[in-house]
């Protein structure tokens, strides 16, 4: 199984979650939260849980450590799971603001920046980092992949 649920009141995800299928090897369905606020909710979120006090377009809180590529087995993650017994990975927060001012800045659309954006955080629920030279190749692309299933590529 590969499958991804995404929960989030604001937007629909189906395309993006169905755009991860086949990207992680999972025995049960892999369920991520996707908020979204304001850049003065996710400074405070910043500051709280990182010590940055500052206006971000993202952040990522994992459920747990993950190795990025390494299966998901529900068994060794039980007390992970959801209210439906998918596995919970994390929640991504989402700058709405700063999201609407990247896509103007890269020239391309809201949705496009808001799915690279959640595609993004995914990728760090799942292990992945690009804070080095070594580790930035796979994470992007990961994203990349995800993100031409979508016709969203560059």
């Amino acid at each position: 199984m590969n499958d991804i649920r995404i929960i989030c009141d604001d937007n629909d995800f189906s395309a993006l979650a169905a755009a991860f299928g086949g990207e992680v090897e999972c025995d049960r369905t892999l369920s991520v939260e996707i908020i979204f606020t304001d850049a003065e909710g996710i400074r405070r979120l910043n500051a709280r849980t990182r010590g940055v006090d500052a206006i971000t377009d993202v952040l990522s809180y994992p459920s747990f450590a993950h190795v990025a590529g390494a299966p998901i087995r529900a068994a060794e993650h039980a007390i992970d799971l959801d209210e439906d017994g998918n596995v919970f990975i994390g929640s991504v927060a989402i700058c709405s603001a700063r999201a609407a001012e990247q896509a103007a800045e890269y020239g391309h659309s809201l949705e496009r920046e808001i799915n690279y954006l959640a595609a993004h955080g995914i990728c760090h629920l799942l292990g992945y980092d690009h804070m080095t030279e070594e580790d930035r190749p796979a994470m992007r692309a990961l994203e990349e992949r995800v993100l031409s299933k979508m016709n969203l590529s560059r």
